[in-house]
């Protein structure tokens, strides 16, 4: 298709609390293009709204206002049982979020696809020993050459960590603050003071050292 294959307009979710006076406790706000046949990196605080973003992508968390369109479709509007074929969520260890339903899903529209054209990595846990981390960059990146769409979501709490996102991310975005800021490159991410407040200085170091 010609275009982003993911689209976030107007993307908003909130939360709040409070009966008569209330109260937001939450606020997250997307507006984003990206094509397919990429890899993007995830980065940013924990409760900044990671995984969150993440359900609002693949049609599990509804969100307060805005659409998220994959390869033109609102995927909110779309049958649940085929909401996987267009973008598709592994929460840690691979494993597929899954969601509630509140329309009957004859309402709904059909998916168009057989295979999720969005693949959202949320914090994948990579196994060290025998060679189990070049099988997952192998992964991600057969995905990417079949023209999908990548997304890998990483709290850096080692050096190898970073060197899995300087190898095979080839944009980045930080969510922090109530937003998603996006970043062409690993060099270009760690001018931001916000992204090097949110690393320390120790792995700051470490991520100029791999720029």
């Amino acid at each position: 298709m010609s275009g982003p294959l993911l689209r976030l307009v107007g993307l908003e979710k909130t939360y709040s609390r409070g009966l008569l006076r209330r109260q937001i406790t939450f606020r997250l706000k997307a507006e984003l293009d990206l094509a397919g046949r990429q890899i993007i990196g995830v980065i940013g605080p924990n409760g900044a709204g990671k995984t969150t973003l993440f359900e609002m992508m693949t049609g599990s968390n509804r969100p307060s206002a805005g659409r998220v369109l994959v390869a033109g479709r609102d995927i909110h509007r779309v049958k649940y049982g085929e909401r996987d074929r267009l973008a598709v969520h592994y929460h840690q260890s691979y494993q597929v979020r899954r969601f509630s339903k509140r329309l009957p899903s004859f309402l709904m529209q059909p998916a168009g696809e057989t295979y999720p054209l969005v693949h959202l990595f949320d914090e994948p846990q990579f196994n060290t020993q025998d060679g189990y981390i070049g099988f997952m960059l192998d992964f991600f990146h057969r995905l990417r050459d079949d023209g999908r769409l990548v997304v890998v979501c990483l709290h850096p709490t080692a050096r190898y960590h970073l060197q899995i996102l300087r190898e095979i991310c080839e944009g980045f975005l930080f969510v922090s603050g109530g937003g998603v800021t996006r970043h062409a490159d690993f060099a270009g991410l760690l001018v931001d003071p916000r992204v090097r407040n949110y690393l320390g200085s120790g792995m700051t170091q470490q991520a100029e050292a791999l720029a």
